[in-house]
């Protein structure tokens, strides 16, 4: 029979081809690929920072990447900058599990209810576009100085967000698949834990992306202005900083900002690349069993089409 013989064929795919044994050399290479356009980036921008620092613009606060570097390394040593590290991650993390499920939950009832999307739908949106810094004289009120005021701050700057991407990604979800999820018998939540939530992982990744970015943003903010007595944290740190014009002291605070917001973004690319290669979305993605498994549903169920006259 034709279809049988279609599905033995593609039956074949199911078999991965041997792959050649990864090899130190070929390894070193991927990593080196990866890792010298960040090399350069860097080289360029110290070039640049000791070319201003030569040329002898504010000569009396601007300070080169010598001076900043040994100022970094002698915080690191014998200073506290690992607290105050300590100090801060705390709090983003708190900030953003809270900022996690608020914003999932309003995400997934605005997206599927549309009279409150109708009522709060643009409010979510005009929230996530007010500036951080303007929260921070409101939570200072409600709260007091302390921590409270800073999660309050940190979770309005990334929930918004994370809602917004959820909606974005429920909207795009396509009809014919929540069709089909119904007639298989899902409804309620087996709906969303099985097929809606799944189909709108990438958007909703990109809008936890996003919220973390405004959180740590958030974070910032309220730490510069909200000084907590018997915690130091970054914020407090880099004011400290601003206040004795310490510009090497000041530019190893944002360097250290700047480094734990790229490492943060690197594990949500890490996890977008992730996504994406499960769903075969990368040209040089190997073929996998889940990938050939697809094919073959997807071929048998256009020859049942076929064969059924539709």
């Amino acid at each position: 029979m034709a279809t049988d013989q279609a599905l033995r064929g593609l039956d074949s795919l199911e078999l991965e081809p041997a792959t050649p044994r990864a090899d130190s050399g070929r390894i070193a290479r991927k990593a080196w690929a990866a890792l010298w356009p960040k090399l350069l980036a860097i080289a360029l921008v110290l070039a640049i920072w000791e070319l201003v620092t030569l040329s002898g613009w504010k000569k009396l606060v601007f300070k080169g990447p010598g001076p900043v570097f040994s100022d970094l390394w002698h915080q690191a040593v014998h200073g506290n900058l690992w607290s105050v590290i300590g100090a801060t991650l705390q709090s983003a993390v708190v900030g953003y599990a809270l900022a996690l499920v608020i914003g999932t939950v309003i995400g997934v009832l605005v997206a599927r209810i549309p009279p409150l999307r109708a009522a709060v739908g643009s409010i979510i949106t005009g929230l996530q576009t007010m500036p951080s810094i303007a929260w921070v004289p409101f939570a200072i009120i409600i709260f007091g100085e302390n921590s409270s005021a800073i999660l309050f701050v940190v979770i309005l700057g990334a929930a918004p967000s994370i809602a917004n991407g959820l909606i974005t990604g429920v909207d795009y979800t396509p009809p014919l698949l929540l069709r089909a999820g119904r007639t298989m018998g899902l409804r309620g939540f087996a709906l969303y834990r099985y097929l809606i939530l799944p189909a709108s992982l990438p958007a909703y990744v990109a809008g936890m992306k996003q919220g973390w970015a405004f959180a740590w943003r958030s974070l910032m903010a309220g730490e510069l202005v909200v000084q907590i007595i018997g915690q130091f944290s970054i914020g407090q740190q880099l004011s400290v900083d601003q206040q004795n014009l310490d510009f090497a002291g000041a530019t190893s605070t944002i360097i250290v900002i700047l480094v734990i917001g790229i490492v943060v973004d690197t594990l949500f690319a890490k996890a977008d690349l992730t996504i994406r290669r499960r769903r075969g979305l990368l040209d040089a993605a190997p073929a996998t069993n889940s990938g050939s498994g697809n094919a073959r549903e997807m071929l048998g169920t256009l020859l049942w089409f076929r064969r059924s006259g539709t």
